[in-house]
């Protein structure tokens, strides 16, 4: 009974001298919170105000709202009684062990600061980086998330972006679409190009400028192929490359032009 007293006594005494702490550090971390996600929200509203550009945008409020949220810790931890220059210490080595351990990580960060500042894409743009196509979604501090053409999300580091190659789709507003078609040899080659580049013409989503063209790119072994050429928005790639695959193979059937396809021949052993 004496010791139980003793422990009971002791609690006592702790909760006396940390309770206070506690429940304001915990106070001072519900009230730090609400305050940071009010303040986010506030300089997002701004930003956009001014018309802030959403990459840039969105990369500053994470860079505040990390930067924010671990001063609120460092502060809470001190109202607990932790000597903060101790815990800055312990913070120094372990941060210097932590970047040793993740200089990928730090890379990835450079590679975020220097696509905000140099912009070779922004939200919105089809790019082609590290061997993925996609529509840039969002950049933030170590990744460029992509939307794919099927609709999968890739998240790409930022610091291979930053140093490899991009290829920028929508940054000139206008994309060239490649494709081929063949005819056959018998075929009236100023014909087949005068029916394929009225197709082209009477797209509407295919642009006037620069003019779409037709003209023979190779003599194969079956077919003289014919390089299509349109032009259109990044936005309408798709829609623009079907239409006019599926025009053209209409338009031509319609003019009496065959479309070589491969023959089997059947060799019959005698006997």
């Amino acid at each position: 009974m004496e010791k139980a007293q003793e422990w009971f006594n002791y609690g006592i005494e702790l909760a006396k001298e940390f309770g206070p702490k506690l429940i304001t550090a915990i106070l001072i971390y519900i009230v730090g919170f609400w305050l940071i996600k009010k303040l986010i929200r506030t300089a997002g509203k701004m930003m956009e105000k001014n018309k802030y550009d959403d990459s840039l945008q969105k990369f500053l409020l994470n860079l505040v709202s990390w930067g924010l949220k671990i001063f609120l810790i460092i502060v809470v931890i001190s109202r607990l009684g932790v000597d903060i220059t101790t815990f800055a210490a312990l913070i120094a080595a372990g941060g210097l062990a932590v970047g040793l351990s993740l200089q990928g990580s730090l890379s990835n960060f450079a590679g975020g600061v220097l696509i905000i500042i140099f912009k070779p894409y922004k939200i919105g743009d089809l790019i082609e980086a590290q061997g993925v196509l996609g529509e840039v979604k969002e950049i933030e501090i170590f990744t460029t998330k992509l939307i794919t053409p099927q609709n999968k999300l890739a998240i790409v580091p930022n610091g291979a972006l930053a140093n490899g190659n991009i290829i920028n789709y929508t940054a000139e507003g206008k994309m060239r679409v490649d494709i081929t078609i063949g005819i056959g040899y018998d075929e009236d080659i100023k014909k087949a190009k005068d029916v394929l580049l009225e197709v082209l013409t009477t797209n509407e989503k295919v642009l006037k400028d620069p003019k779409p063209s037709v003209n023979v790119a190779n003599l194969g072994e079956s077919s003289v192929d014919l390089a299509v050429r349109p032009y259109c928005t990044p936005v309408e790639y798709w829609d623009v490359y079907f239409a006019t695959v599926e025009d053209c193979k209409l338009a031509l059937d319609k003019a009496g032009i065959e479309i070589p396809y491969p023959h089997s021949v059947e060799i019959q052993k005698e006997g």
